[in-house]
């Protein structure tokens, strides 16, 4: 596949994984791409630590669920994000980021504008909607054949300082690196970020995973391999929507946007 064939055709995969175990020459091309990023004076501050153990996984996919659940129930999840929700084609061709909810079952579709409500609230735990996201979590994430979580020096990460936002960064190049060849290989990879709305569940699964004290977990993962023809969930979303270049590059200062290129 062609470089640039992988940067546009890079997504996340909201759907369930081939229950194949990822290979350990696919883990290690993955490592090494990572691996391969630029970091501030050579600095490397990643560090990853892959997860196939079946019950460990069963353990982190369990209180993603639980998060996910309470979250949801609780509606901190809906306060937090809803600048991001879109509930039309309309709105989200205007907006252009943000995720695009197009799938909902046919018992929610009326109530989506209520959704930011105390009554909307209301009604979706009337309708257990947090209990049912949940659940589809906890599978989604406990039928991954691999998870990887990221973590950094905490030499390097030091919140408040320089080195922290250049370990930040270069975190976030590693993790390109690697979601881009997960398309070259067939797989796909989604953000397991549900156990981080919740920090005492956070905590927990640092302890699954054995975090020591020199270092920092900032995310978990799912991977796998992408079955040809995906089930989507009974609630999901689309996010392939992009901003024109004239809403987000300027031309010689940032008081002139870029025209010609939409």
């Amino acid at each position: 596949m062609e470089f640039l064939d992988v940067v546009f055709n890079r997504k996340t995969t909201n759907g369930p994984f081939l229950p194949d175990p990822v290979s350990q020459e696919h883990q290690r091309l993955l490592m090494r791409a990572a691996g391969a990023a630029p970091s501030q004076l050579n600095s490397q501050p990643w560090r990853f630590v892959i997860v196939e153990d079946t019950a460990t996984i069963g353990q982190i996919a369990a209180i993603s669920g639980e998060s996910m659940t309470r979250v949801m129930a609780e509606g901190t999840f809906f306060e937090r994000y809803k600048r991001y929700f879109r509930f039309s084609e309309a709105e989200m061709d205007e907006r252009r980021d943000g995720m695009l909810f197009d799938q909902l079952p046919a018992l929610l579709r009326p109530f989506t504008k209520r959704v930011f409500t105390p009554s909307g609230q209301t009604l979706m735990n009337k309708l257990r909607v947090p209990q049912t996201l949940g659940e589809e979590n906890r599978k989604l994430v406990a039928g991954s054949p691999m998870l990887l979580g990221v973590l950094l020096d905490r030499a390097e990460y030091r919140p408040g300082e320089l080195s922290g936002f250049y370990s930040v960064f270069s975190m976030g190049a590693a993790m390109e690196n690697l979601w881009l060849t997960t398309v070259e290989l067939g797989m796909g990879i989604q953000f397991v970020s549900f156990p981080m709305e919740v920090p005492a569940n956070w905590m927990r699964v640092q302890s699954i995973l054995g975090v020591p004290e020199d270092l920092e977990l900032m995310a978990v993962y799912r991977l796998g391999y992408v079955p040809q023809k995906q089930r989507r969930p009974a609630i999901d979303w689309s996010s392939r929507e992009r901003k024109r270049p004239s809403q987000y590059v300027f031309r010689d200062t940032c008081a002139t946007p870029q025209q010609g290129w939409d």
